[in-house]
């Protein structure tokens, strides 16, 4: 399994009345190293765009455990958490610059022809791109019965 990590400088902008980062920021971040896991990977999203596809999020979920302060860094570990050829979940999560846990988060795509939304097969159309998200997906657990 592929883990990677993205440290974010907390900006002023990214707080709320309390100086704690705003709950929405999380998000952004998971979307920053989500890109950062694929470009460690070596694609980019953009080269499926330029074919016509896209990724959307299809459900979000994220934990808050402690806030982050303006000031504080954030470090974003990000993995694959299932990938089938069509669905990939990405998993989450942000620490404080001490290593203590501030949130975690899952986020669940499929690709789609931008023209209609329809899904379409990662491992048809990218190869490449399937087999390394094959390669470095967490490995699932194999049961006792097979």
């Amino acid at each position: 399994m592929k883990i990677a990590d993205k440290e974010i400088e907390v900006r002023y902008a990214e707080t709320d009345q309390m100086g704690v980062v705003y709950h929405a920021n999380y998000l952004i971040w998971m979307e920053i190293g989500r890109t950062s896991l694929i470009e460690s990977m070596g694609f980019r999203y953009s080269e499926m765009e330029d074919e016509g596809i896209l990724a959307p999020v299809m459900d979000i979920q994220v934990s808050y455990k402690i806030p982050i302060r303006y000031g504080n860094k954030a470090i974003i570990k990000t993995w694959i958490e299932h990938y089938d050829g069509l669905r990939t979940h990405y998993a989450y999560e942000i620490t404080n610059e001490v290593g203590q846990i501030a949130a975690t988060g899952l986020s669940k795509h499929v690709c789609v022809r931008k023209e209609n939304f329809r899904p379409v097969s990662v491992r048809k159309l990218f190869p490449a791109w399937h087999e390394a998200c094959e390669k470095y997906k967490k490995k699932e657990p194999h049961s006792i019965n097979g």
